[in-house]
């Protein structure tokens, strides 16, 4: 899965209120813009289905991310990037699919480095379906089993009916 849309409508980034960041960042590629909000928490959803994916920022640094936030015409998936530079090096990826009432998701660390501060703070995946499967990548984990290592690694994708809750906590949750 690779995209590479501006990621417009996932503003989900809430914080712990000690490392609340100042501002967040959407680049829209198409249109060469950035738009800085003050937003630190917020909903995207997946469509008409209810489910959806939140990203909790517990880090004290902003987070930028870019995504194309609809099904392609090549029936490919969605990639949310999250870097903590506007070059996007270093790019976490919670990627999905929607594929009738099922969402295939997974976490992608390809284009991670191993010194990246995602990795020095972790990140994990739950959902409000105890039936959906999790993904949890400790702190300091340069080779997490629940996340993709390698572009051919399809082991790390999950499926979860549609309309499950999804949230991304990046750093420790309160």
């Amino acid at each position: 899965m690779y995209f590479t849309k501006a990621f417009g409508l996932l503003a989900a980034f809430s914080a712990l209120a000690s490392a609340a960041p100042t501002s967040i960042n959407s680049t829209n590629t198409d249109t060469n813009t950035t738009t800085t909000t003050a937003t630190t928490h917020g909903t995207a959803n997946t469509g008409g289905n209810g489910g959806n994916v939140n990203i909790h920022n517990n880090m004290q640094d902003a987070i930028y991310y870019t995504e194309s936030w609809r099904t392609n015409p090549n029936g490919g998936g969605i990639s949310i990037k999250m870097a903590m530079k506007p070059e996007q090096v270093d790019v976490l990826q919670y990627e999905y699919t929607l594929q009738g009432d099922t969402i295939f998701w997974d976490l992608s660390i390809i284009d991670m480095g191993t010194s990246s501060q995602f990795t020095k703070v972790g990140f994990a995946v739950t959902s409000n379906d105890s039936g959906c499967p999790s993904a949890t990548c400790a702190p300091g984990d340069t080779a997490c089993a629940d996340a993709y290592l390698v572009w051919n690694d399809d082991h790390a994708i999950d499926g979860c009916p549609a309309g499950t809750q999804m949230t991304l906590n990046v750093g420790p949750s309160s």
